[in-house]
């Protein structure tokens, strides 16, 4: 009877043994299929990033090269036409137009050096890589990108030259029209870790940061512009919530919408700032996702009058101080 109990318990020990180990096994199992799984997707991402860092270095010497291309002679403007045109060719740019069905608008304005809005040579040489690219981007020290257009969905997930690619490229919204000159232009960049694309957005969180990059270039295929930040902030994508960005109001000639769509960007900006921003300025805004879904980070920027010097703008910007929340 004693042995018999003895291999008893030698059989339950045995069995709970096999169950252990089975246990450890299925757990460093689980570890390694973890383990496998990380790497395949820190392998695609460090893979993604690479191949998205080589396009855009590419396409980087192409706009050096074309760039170091003789730029023509400006187109003169004709003389002032009459009739159904002599509104949106007659007046300059930074004049309101009249009042209009009871409402004041703001003319569409031809580019001054490119009244027809004839592609650049610098733009043909770049197209010639991809027809959607219709800008660049710089940011000196900090981003130096094509812009690509086409619809807002096609360059989530493809570079510059339409290959799949998770970091996606910058790209125009679907709905800027840039046969004249637009009064916002609205440009879209994934929030990337590695900094690519609008990853660095993040830096202008800190205020050392701002005021040490105030200044944006963002050319287009028919003129060349600079602009100035004046708001950084998150704003919200969906009507009727408090933080709401309505951007069709912004991209609009009416100059009351213009005029409450541009203080909620001073509104919802983390600095106090004072680069006035009117109606009939050109409005630059480069935006990207959040944690939230219906969040976006948003700078703006305004592209610099004639009469104001880069000089003259940075002491402003140095004036600058974060809001006390």
């Amino acid at each position: 009877m004693k042995n018999r109990r003895l291999s008893r318990k030698s059989r339950a020990r045995n069995y709970f043994k096999q169950q252990k180990m089975w246990l450890v096994w299925l757990g460093l199992g689980l570890l390694a299929a973890v383990f496998i799984f990380c790497s395949f997707r820190i392998g695609h991402y460090v893979g993604g990033y690479l191949a998205s860092r080589q396009v855009s270095e590419e396409m980087q010497g192409v706009n050096r090269e074309a760039q170091s291309t003789p730029v023509p002679q400006a187109v003169t403007p004709e003389e002032t036409p009459s009739g159904d045109d002599a509104v949106s060719t007659a007046m300059p740019f930074g004049t309101v137009a009249p009042q209009y069905g009871g409402k004041s608008m703001l003319p569409v304005v031809q580019y001054p050096l490119n009244k027809y809005a004839h592609v650049s040579e610098r733009f043909r040489k770049l197209q010639q890589q991809n027809k959607d690219i219709i800008g660049w981007l710089n940011i000196e020290g900090v981003i130096d990108e094509a812009v690509v257009q086409r619809d807002n969905e096609y360059y989530l997930r493809r570079d510059y030259k339409g290959y799949h690619n998770q970091n996606g490229a910058i790209f125009l919204d679907e709905n800027c029209q840039l046969k004249t000159r637009p009064y916002a232009l609205i440009l879209y960049g994934h929030n990337m870790k590695s900094g690519a694309m609008f990853g660095f957005m993040r830096h202008y969180q800190t205020l050392g940061f701002y005021q040490n990059h105030p200044f944006v270039t963002f050319d287009t295929a028919y003129e060349d512009g600079k602009y100035v930040i004046f708001a950084v902030g998150t704003v919200s994508t969906k009507a009727y919530d408090r933080d709401y960005l309505d951007l069709a109001k912004l991209s609009a000639s009416t100059v009351s919408w213009r005029r409450e769509e541009i203080q909620t960007l001073h509104t919802k900006s983390i600095y106090t700032n004072t680069i006035d921003v009117q109606p009939d300025d050109q409005v630059l805004l480069l935006m990207t996702c959040v944690s939230d879904e219906t969040e976006r980070q948003v700078i703006a920027a305004r592209r610099i009058r004639d009469d104001e010097t880069e000089n003259e703008l940075m002491e402003r910007v140095q004036r600058v101080r974060k809001k006390a929340y």
